[in-house]
């Protein structure tokens, strides 16, 4: 008669999430492990965990992965009638690594009542990558906008509509970024002001004609 071992219910393991770093491991909290009812009435079996090694099913980005853990053995004076589960499992998330994106400049503008930057993305680049991945950044939808549209120096330019590119961009997600420029204030000009002759005087003050006096270049909506 041959008698087999049990093989235990292994419950309880966690897979502590962790940022993309292009591999695979997993670091495994043991603390909440259980067997359940899978032990035999008093038999003394405990978990041993020192030296095990745990893997996501890929090293991709992804919510509720697959971890399988490996190197686990028994110990108590019951352990040789007792195997473990196999494989044993349990689940993480890798969330992606952040990037930051550099190099992209706003333009200074005289005021137009907009919040519009023109932004200069030439030199634009993306910094955090992990060597032998492939991401690049796009800035093909990319526009800039003040924070308001008084005049003032070095305001936020808020830059929106950057994406990332490349075999390895789902595994990487980008920053928020800003930069700054000048709002200047426009120049307008006067209208329908006119001196009146006079006869010398020996002066150089003159009398002006104000009652028809206006502003050109004021924008629609604005007051002055």
């Amino acid at each position: 008669l041959t008698v087999n071992r049990k093989t235990l219910t292994l419950t309880g393991l966690s897979a502590a999430q962790k940022e993309y770093d292009r591999t695979d491991t997993a670091t495994v909290d043991f603390t909440g492990h259980s067997f359940g009812s899978s032990v035999v009435g008093s038999d003394a079996v405990s978990l041993v965990s020192t030296g095990y090694a745990a893997t996501f099913a890929n090293r991709n980005v992804a919510n509720g992965k697959t971890v399988t853990v490996t190197g686990l053995s028994l110990s108590g004076a019951a352990a040789g009638n007792y195997q473990l589960p196999s494989p044993i499992t349990t689940t993480g998330n890798i969330t992606a690594k952040q990037l930051t994106a550099s190099g992209i400049t706003a333009s200074p503008k005289e005021y137009d009542r907009l919040l519009t930057a023109t932004l200069n993305v030439g030199s634009a680049s993306v910094n955090g990558v992990i060597s032998g991945d492939t991401v690049n950044i796009v800035t093909g939808s990319a526009t800039g906008a003040f924070a308001d549209k008084t005049v003032a120096n070095s305001k936020t330019v808020t830059v929106s509509g950057l994406s990332l590119g490349g075999a390895d961009a789902g595994n990487y997600t980008l920053a928020a970024y800003t930069t700054t420029a000048n709002v200047t204030a426009k120049q307008l000009t006067a209208t329908n002001i006119t001196a009146l002759d006079k006869e010398y005087n020996q002066l150089l003050n003159a009398t002006l004609s104000l009652g028809s006096a206006g502003l050109s270049g004021v924008i629609a909506g604005d007051n002055v």
